[in-house]
């Protein structure tokens, strides 16, 4: 089965471990030379309400993925295995 990036962003990611709504896909990690796909980047909760950005987004690997549907993209991950630290902002200097 053949998807573009943009069909992938439009699926919105359920952990059948626990239920939760993860978001929608962002970004993809790409492996090189062979262009398969690594991981899926999952926008992760915003700080006081998203003044602050983000502490981590959600890196869940392809392996992790269980099933894509029209809508939704299920995987099976321990959310606390999956972390992938946003770069820190520059505010001044």
């Amino acid at each position: 089965m053949q998807q573009k990036l943009t069909e992938l962003r439009c699926k919105e990611i359920i952990n059948i471990c626990d239920g939760n709504r993860l978001g929608y896909v962002c970004d993809v990690m790409v492996e090189l030379p062979s262009g398969c796909i690594a991981a899926l980047i999952v926008p992760g909760p915003c700080r006081c309400g998203g003044l602050l950005g983000r502490e981590y987004d959600y890196c869940i690997p392809w392996n992790c993925v269980c099933r894509i549907g029209d809508d939704t993209i299920l995987v099976d991950v321990c959310l606390d295995q999956v972390h992938l630290p946003c770069g820190k902002k520059q505010w001044f200097g």
